[in-house]
Order: structure tokens, then C-alpha cells, then sequence
């Protein structure tokens, strides 16, 4: 239980509301900031401009999986109003408060360090990234299907990297029937895609291996589908790239090509926002109640 503890849910999408209601079903007692719009009213919940709030109290503040912009702005679906997290908000909280947050930037990192506040990455857990790679599957698999005029079946399909998403889907599309090589760089990565049963690749080679690509799936967060890659692909190739923004494809490029590129970050959260919102909101309560448990064991 979260009986005692104030925490501060700051905007974020429809995830949100499946942690402000297991939040609220542990007994915490919620600040809403940025969800004016929310018709929905959760027990043990109040909604607050971020002016009104007395950080004082705040025993943790959630932000939305994409933390904030390099301004500091917090992303509100629920809300016109701007919403801005700075340092001085931080200053105000107590010493034992900590900042949850799916992702960070330079901007949040360096007002949590200079607050000397604790900052959590979720989606940098083992646990969050796995069972996240669910719906980001399912995800992929609907934009493949929705993009083309062909089956995933037969069809040749390259993806880029294997991190969690990345074997994640390739075990997928490889059930589906289509054949599949992935590109990477560790000796233990290309091993592991042998041992799936599909075709692994080096990195250094991916312009001679792309050529018969019909889809082209990137999840490595830096530029690896540039435009050297991009014209050695099929004209009809379907590039999706699940890599966090601004992905990892030299889209203008893509677009003087009249090659199909979409970037498709946070698919969890378009897909299946519910399922992906439990996910967070049971590493949350976890994570809450083992910090509650700390701070009365000292």
C-alpha cells in the first residue's frame, strides 16, 4: 500500500490514467497536473494547475514516458494549459523525492542533478523494455499490414538491431512467415539470430544486404538507414522505424525517393495504451512501495 505518500502525476497520454487508478487503488494521494480536460474523477485524486501544488509535500512526481522537451514543456493531452517543470519546482520538493520518467534529455537530467533529486528511467529497466516490446509488436505487425499491398508472408524482411524490441520482432515476423535477416554489430547478437533460425548480418554490410528488402524495420536510436542505404532499396520498400525520436532514417531522403518511411515511436501507447499503461503502473507501484518502505526503515 501507498497510504501516506503524496505523489505528482504531470500530463502525459491515456498510459497515465491506468497508473493514476492503480496509484489511487494503493491509497496514494494524487496531484493531477495537466488533466483539466479528464472527465473521469479518481478517488484520492485532485486536479491542480502546477502554480497551485505545494511540492513541498511531493513524495514523487511522475512524468509522462517522454519526460520533457529540451524547454522543459511536459507534454498535456488532457489539458491546454503549458505545462513546464524547472528547477526551482524541484528545489521545493523534499530531499527524498524522486522523478519517474520513461526517457530523459540533457534539459530534464541537469535540473535533477542540480535539485540533487533522484531521476528513475523506466524504459532504461530490463523488465518495462520486454514487456513493452509486446504491443510495439503488434504495433509493427498492423503498420506492415496497413502499408502494404502484400503479405508479411514471403515477404523479405531486414530489421536493424536486437536490442528487446528487435528480437522481439524479429521472432515475430518469423512466425509469420517471412523471411528474415537482422543486422548487427556484437558477436553475441549475430549469434543469438543464427540460433532463431533466421539471418543474421553485420552492420557494416547493410547496403549490399538491403537490396531485396520489402520491409525494412529500424529500432537503433542513431542514423544507420541513411540515404546511401535508402537508394540501395526497392522503390516499393516499406521503411518503419520504432526508434526513439527523431528515429534512425534519413527521412527527407526517404521522401525524394518516393520511398514509404514512417516514424512510429511510442507504439505501445497509440496500440494499446491500457496494456502498456498497466505495465507502467505495476513497475511504478513497485518501485513506490519499495521507496516508501526505505524512507520508514530509516
Amino acid at each position: 500500500m501507498l497510504t501516506g505518500m503524496q505523489i505528482a502525476v504531470i500530463g502525459g497520454d491515456a498510459r497515465q490514467l491506468e497508473i493514476i487508478r492503480k496509484l489511487t487503488e494503493l491509497d496514494a494521494r494524487i496531484s493531477l497536473i495537466g488533466f483539466e480536460q479528464l472527465d473521469h474523477a479518481f478517488t484520492g485524486a485532485v486536479k491542480e494547475k502546477i502554480n497551485e501544488v505545494d511540492f513541498s509535500n511531493i513524495d514523487a512526481i511522475i512524468l509522462p514516458v517522454a519526460g520533457t522537451n529540451l524547454e522543459g514543456q511536459i507534454e498535456t493531452i488532457f489539458s491546454n494549459e503549458k505545462v513546464v517543470l524547472t528547477e526551482d519546482i524541484l528545489l521545493k520538493t523534499p530531499e527524498h523525492c524522486t522523478i519517474y520518467s520513461g526517457i530523459s534529455n540533457a534539459y530534464l537530467n541537469g535540473i535533477v542533478k542540480a535539485a540533487k533529486r533522484k531521476l528513475v528511467q523506466l524504459f532504461s529497466r530490463d523488465d518495462v523494455a520486454i514487456y513493452n516490446s509486446i504491443p510495439t509488436v503488434e504495433g509493427t505487425i498492423m503498420m506492415a499490414i496497413q502499408h502494404t499491398d502484400f503479405t508479411i508472408h514471403g515477404s523479405n524482411v531486414t530489421i536493424l538491431g536486437l536490442g528487446r524490441c528487435g528480437m522481439s520482432i524479429a521472432r515475430a515476423f518469423h512466425g509469420l512467415g517471412a523471411k528474415v535477416k537482422v543486422g548487427a554489430r556484437r558477436s553475441e547478437h549475430l549469434a543469438r539470430i543464427t540460433e532463431m533460425g533466421v539471418t543474421p548480418f553485420h552492420l557494416s554490410n547493410i547496403e549490399k544486404e538491403v537490396t531485396d528488402t520489402d520491409i525494412l524495420i529500424n529500432t537503433i536510436p542513431k542514423l544507420v538507414v541513411s540515404a546511401a542505404v535508402i537508394a540501395k532499396l526497392p522503390a516499393h520498400t516499406l521503411v518503419i522505424d520504432i526508434a526513439s525520436k527523431p528515429g534512425g532514417t534519413d527521412f527527407r531522403y526517404a521522401e525524394k525517393r518516393g520511398i514509404k518511411a514512417l516514424l512510429a515511436p511510442s507504439l505501445p501507447g497509440i496500440v494499446a495504451p491500457k496494456t502498456a499503461g498497466q505495465i507502467l503502473a505495476d513497475v511504478l507501484s513497485q518501485l513506490l512501495q519499495e521507496d516508501l518502505v526505505n524512507r520508514k526503515g530509516k
